[in-house]
């Protein structure tokens, strides 16, 4: 891999009347953050930050701006009304494709009869590419459809467009794709690419494409609906922000509303809302609809993952639009074991791919492209994504299962491209269009397929145009901050202050903070667990992170990483502030880590080691001189300076955290001279059974009492870890107890009622197993010889 180049993004000092107008919106703070960030991403009038921070500020554009070909559309529908023709919603497999049908859907389900006037069709993500095929046109016009309105798609399919009109169907095309080059021969086009690239529609997404049309229709025919428009702007947000477009001008507009009505709908009781298969979604993922990253993070992927797992997607559609409690709640679960799986196949594919990334010279690698006859199409763009963003090179993924079409006499390999450092992936691509079969996308992602034996050909001259057009410069992958911030820094007041940028996107990325010589404590890792409580192969790290401006660490997690990737000493990250619904707390994401020059352990800087374990605190207080004391050597009396560990530890990662500590507290020449006495004493330990009845006893007590416990409480109590309680907690869980945070603090409610024998006892085999693993390890450390530490440390 290539070694990360960490840029700040160049700092402007907002004048005073612009701290103070931000100011406004931040009552708990100065301010100073938000206005930077604003000033620097182009928001340096007053009207544009009122219009930027309250959506009824700003004047969203007519669906007619669209010009001729808005009024093309309505005219051709409100003739299929007329004469009652059918008409086919011809949608895509992604978040956005399918959050446009079920806008389609409802949205012209007011004027036209659902599954009687209206139908719609997704293609097979593993059997079909995106946009329009000859099979689906003609499976719909034996269905008697005179009409096909497509949406997030079909811009450039012009011979099937022209096919459709052979069969008698006319084609009104919603999209946001990259443009024919000349018109295609259809009854509309309604694409924002066509409007000049400063107007506030330009980077419309699919779905608020749809949308705009439905507005359209709802202004033409206002007497007709039932259901108000805003009734659609959950499922626009959901589509606009899981999608990679520019959230401005109308899109940040549109978000912003939805987002209000996504969160409204889920306050409702289950059987109230309007959509409860989001609701459901939600409660899944964990997430309650009011953050974009609810979106991003939590019903994006899952919408995403049906159709890259099972192929065909339509049931989202449903999913989405159906009132029915019960279905709803069938799809949904679906949904989530469906991202389960693709969760576990990506990781699969990830590692594959590490592997094969190690064959790459990638000095003279300027756009990745790697095959196998076994990855899952499905899963391909991700990953893609993932090392385009770890090499900084544009990256191709192909599956070269060998499928084959009608319209083709060889094997194609089907697969995804995504780009990076603002590299036009969709050009490069479109340029070797005569050796590819298909392909389609924008400058970002791309999907495409070829014959297999192309594949040589076309990565050779992909790279060659690359390098061309590179002129020398090399490609590396970048992390840029946004921000220079302190741990003491972050928190409520500091989230409340950057929450004035959401919703985030291209364009108005998360601000990324930079936190300097800081390190990690804490640090543990698991693997996810699906809604059934079963092990997913997705890994995610949790930790608290330290620096000299606070004696509180603050906690954080790292999704797809192990806690031994954290670095030792001090370290610089990169990182993105949230609020954690779930746990109701505040915590950072980690995006980035690299060690700070100054944190590289040398090991001749060690301080000297002195053992004085099993003894008694007299002894460690004052050692005699003729304590039998083993020092490298060395035999002096411990002075009273000395830095003492009295806690015996359970795993070697114990030690090095003591160790972090010691390396970010003290100087290279204060350890030069420091000494070190490891002192603890061999545990006397509670069988682990009595440890679990303290446990359910502690949890009893403070149920009745309605009293609160920190973690640290406990874990000093019990004599435990971090992970051995959080296995606690679990099987707290099946005994009829629920455990909830409230910030530092956890708080027990019992009821005997819901209590699980049989699952609960093999929650409980799993605690008093830790248990006994700890305690071995510390019997074991009471033990080891000092040889055997010193040799761990050092390495």
């Amino acid at each position: 891999m290539s070694a990360q180049q960490w840029t700040l993004a160049t700092t402007e000092q907002p004048p005073e009347w612009f701290i103070q107008a931000v100011k406004q919106h931040t009552p708990a703070s100065n301010g100073l953050y938000a206005a930077q960030l604003l000033w620097q991403r182009g928001i340096k009038e007053k009207s544009q930050l009122s219009a930027f921070i309250n959506q009824k500020a700003y004047q969203a554009a007519n669906p007619f701006e669209f010009g001729q070909e808005m009024q093309l559309a309505i005219a051709r529908l409100q003739q299929a009304r007329d004469a009652g023709e059918k008409i086919a919603i011809w949608g895509d497999f992604d978040a956005d494709g399918i959050t446009s049908t079920a806008v389609l859907w409802d949205g012209l389900g007011e004027f036209f009869r659902q599954n009687i006037e209206l139908v719609y069709y997704i293609p097979n993500r593993l059997k079909e590419s995106h946009g329009l095929n000859n099979q689906g046109i003609e499976n719909l016009a034996t269905q008697g459809c005179k009409l096909i309105v497509t949406c997030d798609t079909g811009s450039t399919n012009i011979n099937e467009i022209i096919y459709a009109k052979q069969l008698g169907i006319d084609v009104i095309l919603t999209d946001h794709h990259t443009l024919p080059e000349e018109r295609p021969p259809v009854a509309a086009i309604i694409n924002p690419r066509y409007l000049p690239k400063e107007h506030q529609l330009f980077h419309l997404s699919g779905v608020a494409v749809a949308y705009k049309l439905v507005e359209a229709l709802y202004q033409t025919l206002p007497d007709v609906p039932q259901h108000p428009l805003e009734d659609l702007l959950d499922l626009v947000a959901v589509g606009l922000i899981a999608d990679l477009v520019q959230l401005s001008g109308d899109c940040r507009y549109l978000a912003q509303l939805g987002i209000q009505r996504l969160q409204a709908d889920f306050q409702q009781p289950p059987a109230a809302r309007r959509r409860p298969g989001v609701g459901r979604l939600l409660e899944l993922c964990q997430k309650s609809g009011d953050r974009p990253t609810d979106i991003s993070f939590g019903l994006g992927p899952r919408i995403n993952a049906v159709s890259r797992i099972q192929g065909d997607a339509s049931f989202c559609v449903e999913l989405l639009t159906s009132r029915d409690a019960k279905r709803c709640n069938e799809l949904a679960e679906v949904t989530e074991l469906a991202n389960t799986r693709r969760k576990s196949l990506q990781k699969d594919v990830q590692a594959q791919v590490a592997q094969k990334l190690t064959q790459l010279d990638l000095s003279t690698t300027s756009v990745i492209v790697l095959e196998d006859a076994q990855w899952p199409a499905g899963v391909l763009g991700l990953v893609a994504g993932q090392v385009a963003q770890e090499t900084g090179r544009p990256t191709i993924l192909l599956s070269t299962e060998g499928s084959q079409e009608d319209s083709t006499p060889t094997p194609l390999a089907r697969g995804s491209a995504r780009s990076v450092n603002s590299v036009d992936l969709y050009q490069l691509v479109k340029d070797q269009a005569h050796l590819l079969h298909r392909f389609g996308g924008h400058p970002f992602a791309a999907g495409l397929s070829l014959s297999i034996e192309n594949i040589p050909l076309f990565t050779a001259a992909i790279n060659q145009q690359l390098r061309q057009s590179l002129g020398g410069t090399t490609l590396t992958p970048t992390v840029q901050a946004d921000l220079v911030v302190t741990v003491a820094d972050l928190g409520k007041e500091l989230f409340l202050e950057l929450k004035l940028l959401e919703p985030c996107g291209m364009g108005n990325p998360v601000p990324k903070l930079l936190i300097q010589n800081c390190w990690f404590e804490n640090s543990w890792h698991r693997n996810q667990q699906d809604w059934r409580g079963k092990k997913v192969q997705y890994i995610k790290t949790e930790f608290d992170i330290r620096d000299d401006s606070t004696r509180s660490p603050f906690p954080g997690i790292w999704w797809g990483h192990y806690k031994d990737e954290l670095p030792v000493g001090r370290c610089d990250c990169v990182a993105e502030l949230d609020y954690n619904t779930f746990k109701k707390r505040y915590e950072i994401r980690l995006i980035a880590v690299r060690l700070s020059e100054n944190s590289a352990l040398d090991t001749q800087y060690l301080p000297f080691i002195l053992d004085l374990r099993n003894q008694d605190n007299s002894a460690r207080a004052k050692p005699p001189a003729t304590a039998n004391n083993t020092q490298h050597g060395l035999n002096p009396p411990l002075p009273l300076t000395a830095l003492i560990l009295e806690h015996c530890p359970m795993n070697w990662d114990d030690l090095r955290v003591w160790l972090r500590r010691l390396t970010t507290t003290y100087s290279v020449s204060a350890l030069d001279n420091q000494q070190l006495a490891i002192a603890w004493s061999k545990p006397n330990h509670q069988p682990p059974k009595e440890i679990w009845q303290t446990l359910v006893g502690i949890a009893k007590y403070l149920s009745r009492t309605n009293q609160s416990v920190t973690r640290r409480q406990l874990l000093d109590k019990l004599g435990i870890s971090d992970r051995t309680l959080f296995l606690g907690i679990k099987a707290l869980k099946y005994w009829g107890f629920t455990v909830t945070r409230q910030d530092r603090d956890l708080q027990f409610t019992w009821n005997p009622s819901n209590v699980f024998e049989t699952n609960g006892d093999a929650a409980v085999g799993q605690f008093l197993a830790a248990v006994s693993e700890e305690q071995f390890q510390q019997n074991y450390f009471a033990e080891v010889p000092l040889s055997t530490i010193v040799a761990m440390i050092n390495s």
